[in-house]
């Protein structure tokens, strides 16, 4: 693992902390690093939620680092998750938080847009800067930022590169929660640990049924749901877990599950 890059275990949360001073920018080394670190989440099963955060307090990540840029070329290897190790990372189906410690810019906003949930200090923005640089952004920005908010706000953004302040992005629906900066970690660090708690099953045949139905019809979506063609969907559906929610429930304790 790259020293750019530290893992942090605890109990089944991982933290993975992009730490490349002065900006964070990540280079094709770094994206397939951090590809083999949510692989490794991904393959665990002992771990059911992870954080994606950045040293300091200024930058999350300036995104593609610029300095390679002339030596790597746009079509540098990032790895089997893509940019940044996450964006193109289909079929994870444990959960991803953001913990956006400053500025998310073009690739580092696209990492956070590939994250189930968003945390963000208060100072933090996000910009789309792609434009600028006469390049687009093809790490999820030009394809998911307009499924996520209004056409006009998310074109604006893609084709003038505004900044866009933490505040903002919660009122329209990209953040979560905005959080003092001194509070960011441990907010993320108790939003995982629930997500760990509940039953890793349900948690990803969740992920699946939502990602596999996103661009359905809801009378296709809810054939493909009864089809049994989905994977964790079925399986959690014949689980113990599925009677243990129910066993626990009339038992008035808390549940534990298994993952089977």
């Amino acid at each position: 693992m790259s020293e750019e890059i530290q893992i942090e275990r605890r109990g089944a949360v991982m933290t993975i902390t992009i730490d490349r001073p002065k900006a964070n920018a990540i280079d094709g080394a770094t994206s397939r690093a951090l590809g083999a670190a949510f692989i490794a989440y991904r393959d665990d099963p002992e771990l059911r939620a992870a954080i994606v955060t950045a040293a300091g307090d200024r930058f999350f990540s300036a995104g593609w680092d610029l300095n390679t840029a002339e030596e790597e070329s746009v079509e540098v290897d990032n790895g089997p998750g893509g940019f940044a190790g996450l964006t193109e990372l289909f079929g994870l189906r444990k959960p991803v938080i953001a913990a956006v410690n400053g500025i998310a810019a073009g690739g580092g906003f696209e990492l956070a847009l590939s994250c189930d949930l968003v945390l963000a200090a208060g100072h933090a923005e996000f910009l789309l800067p792609e434009v600028n640089i006469g390049i687009v952004a093809d790490a999820g920005g030009a394809i998911r930022l307009p499924r996520r908010i209004p056409y006009h706000v998310a074109i604006e953004m893609l084709l003038t590169g505004r900044r866009m302040p933490a505040t903002e992005a919660h009122r329209w629906g990209l953040v979560n929660r905005v959080v003092a900066k001194s509070d960011l970690l441990a907010e993320a660090n108790a939003l995982a640990d629930e997500l760990a708690s509940k039953a890793p099953l349900a948690v990803a045949a969740t992920k699946e049924v939502v990602d596999s139905t996103a661009v359905l019809s809801e009378q296709a979506a809810f054939e493909l749901l009864r089809s049994g063609k989905l994977d964790y969907y079925p399986r959690m559906l014949k689980s113990e877990d599925a009677l243990e929610g129910a066993r626990a429930f009339n038992e008035k304790r808390t549940p534990v599950w298994r993952g089977r």
